[in-house]
């Protein structure tokens, strides 16, 4: 747990925030915005028809019961609303109501990907489009609660947005042909240069929505993750290389457009956060942190 609040510590500190783990003050910024994926859907999904969600058991055990988290607990979302100093966690967009939005939304939703057909064999989802679609109409009862356009762009500019997707675009739509001809028709390269290409766009949506404290989270090693090195390592514990090595070229792409938006628009900050290099250590030495029990 310390490990995982240090390293959200860095999208707090990255933006001049202050950082008291295990400490509870005002809140730092008056909202915080979600767009995402599996990774941090707090059960945008439960409506709908997908096999991508997590409103039953065991999901949820350390939560007091599911929430629609794809975990047994809170997720990086949950840590940095705390170490921010809200008093709850953001709401989803699914549920979030009134004044509610007045400190965030999370509008991240399970197989969602930054192209729109990513995840389709699974059902329902948002897709990052459709977050942002969704967050253009959170903005605009903003506008109505706040009394006009002026006002609200005021407090906008003030909130962290964090946004991190990729991850299914490559799991559940580059690496899977027997549904998506992607990997047939895109090399690693190009499929990374189109994928940015349609993520410059959604980002420019929401700086032309008020965005100017935007955190892009990498993809992390998935190559890595269980069900890859069930079904594609050659030994059961190897990482799939393929796979890795075409995540860090999106990441490679993903940090150079931050420094574009950082370069081309003076009054928006925004950081690149390395996830694939941060948890480094969780991939060559897991047993550091414990044994799973089955």
């Amino acid at each position: 747990m310390v490990n995982r609040m240090w390293a959200v510590c860095v999208v707090v500190l990255a933006l001049n925030l202050g950082c008291n783990i295990g400490a509870r003050a005002a809140p730092q910024v008056p909202c915080y915005f979600i767009f995402g994926d599996s990774l941090v859907d707090n059960g945008n999904n439960n409506q709908l028809q997908s096999l991508a969600r997590a409103d039953y058991l065991p999901y949820g055990i350390d939560f007091g019961g599911p929430t629609g988290r794809f975990s047994n607990g809170k997720t990086t979302v949950d840590v940095v609303a705390e170490l921010l100093g809200f008093d709850d966690y953001i709401p989803p967009y699914a549920t979030a109501r009134g004044q509610d939005i007045l400190k965030g939304v999370n509008f991240a939703s399970a197989a969602a990907g930054i192209r729109e057909e990513t995840g389709r064999q699974l059902g329902g989802r948002i897709t990052f489009s459709g977050q942002v679609k969704n967050y253009q109409n959170v903005v605009s009862q903003v506008v109505n609660i706040l009394g006009d356009e002026d006002q609200a762009a005021n407090y906008l500019s003030k909130c962290i947005y964090s946004v991190g997707l990729g991850s299914n675009d490559y799991l559940n739509n580059y690496f899977m042909p027997q549904f998506y001809s992607t990997g047939n028709q895109f090399t690693p390269e190009e499929y990374a240069t189109s994928l940015i290409q349609d993520y410059s766009q959604q980002l420019r949506i929401l700086y032309n929505y008020g965005a100017r404290k935007i955190v892009l989270f990498g993809i992390g090693q998935i190559g890595c993750s269980p069900n890859e090195l069930a079904q594609n390592s050659p030994d059961g514990a190897s990482c799939v290389d393929k796979i890795n090595s075409a995540n860090q070229i999106f990441n490679s792409k993903l940090k150079a457009l931050a420094n574009e938006f950082n370069t081309n628009l003076s009054d928006a900050r925004v950081i690149f956060v390395d996830s694939y290099g941060i948890f480094q250590d969780v991939v060559t030495s897991p047993a550091q942190y414990g044994k799973y029990k089955g």
